[in-house]
């Protein structure tokens, strides 16, 4: 045997149909069966990544109860692997009820040798992808970007963009709506840098009053002002050594945009009502929603200011920009909020992720987490419904309507969405799209989508 072979577990009760099964997909290392029983000790023995089996197999070979019994346990044993029905025209509906079941997808006889290579290739390739998907959520579920849910290429881009600047000393400006989990990356730059045993601080300069934003910046010593009756260490100095997030920094007022420009030149700070210099070593990262190159260009924000903080800037998309996010996020909320709540097994209906992936999500992640919180809280039945999730129906983005421009993106965005939402399950998804599986795979690979 060819150790280097992936394995193939063909579980078929014909003689003829085995052997030609074997030759034609000589590429792998064939396991054959003739029935449950022996499909399961290979199955043990080997775990192969994909399984193709007849439904018909004894000592129910007309029938298919042998064969979806053996599919529950195949799946029960090894739940990532991939099993690919090989039906008879007379099998549809139960080819259909193995999909239903889990099945990767269904191949209907007679063979054709090179559409069933085509599709045992791709389930070897989804195996593979998957089973490195796992790896990498191990890895980075204890790395500091564990919190950041995506598949999107922008927001991936933007993770690379935090995983090379983490460990610099630059000014880094985070550029993003409400909700958009600026406050995550800050404290994934501050864990990937130096400093990622010392201190991180954060504060919001929008909720703070304008008359205690200094002393919450800066510090003030005993007697400054009336009430001050014990010394202060303000924010800044309190992160020494480590990192400051100061968040919304648009809304800074104009005289502390002053004295904060002095202490990034300086680096050194005055606590209010005190005459000694003090000096802090900080890494400083702020964030905004603002457009603050606007700001500074019209005198409403310091422009000397400005360059200081944004050595680095990162723009992170809105959730609504974010292709086949929206169905992803959903779904790791819903498991959240299943596990706290007590409701294991709930899911979502096709119209309540359709709404969910239509919703304009102004709110962003934030606005995300509640809706599914509530859903989960508010669903009566085994499904989320579109009502449970509170959103005003019909509420969505308007986009523009010029087909020459945007049929090939409202395409490859279809098939994204389509497929996050059967968790790639290829069958599933051209059926959900309403084409055909080989139609599927022409568009896929005219999209590069593996």
């Amino acid at each position: 045997m060819d150790q280097d072979k992936k394995k193939l577990l063909v579980v078929e009760d014909d003689i003829g149909l085995q052997k030609q099964l074997k030759w034609s997909l000589d590429a792998y290392e064939v396991l054959l069966a003739a029935d449950a029983q022996s499909a399961i000790a290979l199955l043990r023995r080997h775990e192969p990544a994909v399984v193709t089996m007849d439904l018909g197999l004894p000592p129910d070979p007309d029938g298919a109860s042998e064969g979806l019994s053996l599919l529950k346990q195949i799946l029960t044993l090894l739940p990532d692997t991939k099993v690919i029905v090989i039906s008879g025209n007379q099998d549809r509906k139960n080819a259909v009820q193995a999909i239903a079941m889990g099945a990767y997808d269904f191949h209907q006889k007679p063979c054709d040798p090179e559409v069933l290579g085509l599709v045992i290739q791709r389930a070897f390739y989804l195996h593979e992808l998957q089973t490195e998907n796992r790896r990498m959520v191990q890895e980075r579920n204890a790395t500091p970007l564990a919190g950041v849910i995506t598949r999107d290429p922008a927001m991936l881009k933007v993770c690379r963009s935090i995983e090379k600047v983490g460990p610099s000393s630059a000014s880094v400006m985070l550029l993003g709506g409400s909700g958009t989990g600026k406050e995550v990356l800050a404290k994934a730059l501050h864990q990937l840098s130096p400093r990622k045993d010392k201190r991180f601080t954060a504060i919001n300069c929008a909720a703070i009053p304008e008359n205690l934003l200094e002393s919450e910046l800066f510090g003030y010593e005993k007697g400054a002002f009336t009430g001050a009756v014990k010394q202060n260490i303000g924010k800044i100095e309190l992160s020494h050594e480590g990192s400051f997030f100061l968040d919304e920094i648009g809304d800074l007022p104009m005289a502390l945009q002053a004295k904060l420009l002095r202490f990034l030149q300086e680096r050194v700070i005055e606590r209010i009502g005190g005459h000694k210099e003090i000096p802090v070593d900080v890494r400083i990262i702020c964030a905004t929603h603002q457009n603050l190159k606007a700001l500074a260009e019209s005198g409403r924000f310091r422009e000397d200011l400005y360059y200081r903080l944004s050595e680095i800037v990162i723009t992170i998309p809105p959730l609504a920009e974010r292709v086949g996010d929206p169905a992803l996020l959903a779904h790791h909320f819903k498991n959240k909020f299943n596990s706290q709540e007590g409701r294991p097994g709930l899911k979502f209906s096709p119209e309540a992720l359709t709404l969910i992936e239509n919703h304009p999500w102004l709110g962003n992640v934030r606005e995300m987490e509640n809706c599914i919180k509530r859903a989960v809280i508010m669903a009566e039945g085994p499904q989320i419904l579109p009502e449970d999730l509170g959103l005003i129906q019909g509420d969505g983005v308007v986009e523009r309507i010029n087909l020459r421009q945007v049929r090939e993106e409202a395409e490859y965005k279809a098939v994204l969405k389509a497929l996050s939402y059967v968790d790639g399950n290829i069958a599933k998804a051209a059926e959900l799209l309403g084409i055909s599986r080989p139609t599927m795979y022409d568009v896929m690979n005219r999209h590069s989508i593996k």
